[in-house]
């Protein structure tokens, strides 16, 4: 098979193409939730650190990233702002010289109640052009693609232990 030398051929292949359309949906994505939750100043990654503190309260930085699929250095700004706004604490761990406990603050605890409407609501606009069973396959092919290529990953998802 011959690669086509027309740079507009090209082009018009390269909107085809899986790494594309993935990155072009992200920002879609995230278009679709910061619109949803313009009103509360909420955006995904904020969400995301926000409901594994809420899933496991007293974790770590490190552990904390891990969970949300974000690096370090993302998860540092992220949690700068958060405890900023009064929805994050941070507290010396017990037993650790230097570690220290994340957890939301009980405003952290309203706010994230507050946030569930909103960012329900910007899943089911992201996923209205699909019918329901489309929804179901699309998030089992997602979910396929995520956890065979995890070790690929920039940064790794690792889920909190139960405590």
């Amino acid at each position: 098979m011959t690669q086509s030398t027309d740079p507009e051929s090209r082009l018009v292949k390269m909107f085809d193409r899986p790494g594309f359309l993935l990155r072009r949906a992200h920002q879609i994505s995230a278009g679709v939730f910061e619109e949803e939750c313009r009103e509360i100043g909420l955006t995904p990654a904020q969400f995301a650190v926000l409901m594994v503190l809420e899933a496991a309260p007293g974790i770590d930085q490190s552990s904390l990233a891990r969970a949300a699929g974000y690096d370090k250095v993302t998860v540092m700004y992220i949690l700068r702002g958060l405890i900023e706004r009064g929805l994050v604490a941070r507290a010396a761990a017990a037993g650790k010289k230097r570690g220290m406990e994340l957890s939301l603050t009980e405003e952290g605890v309203r706010f994230l109640a507050s946030a569930q409407q909103p960012t329900e609501q910007a899943a089911a606009s992201l996923m209205s052009p699909f019918t329901e069973a489309q929804q179901k396959q699309f998030i089992k092919l997602l979910k396929i693609l995520t956890t065979s290529l995890q070790d690929r990953a920039r940064a790794p998802l690792v889920l909190p232990e139960a405590k």
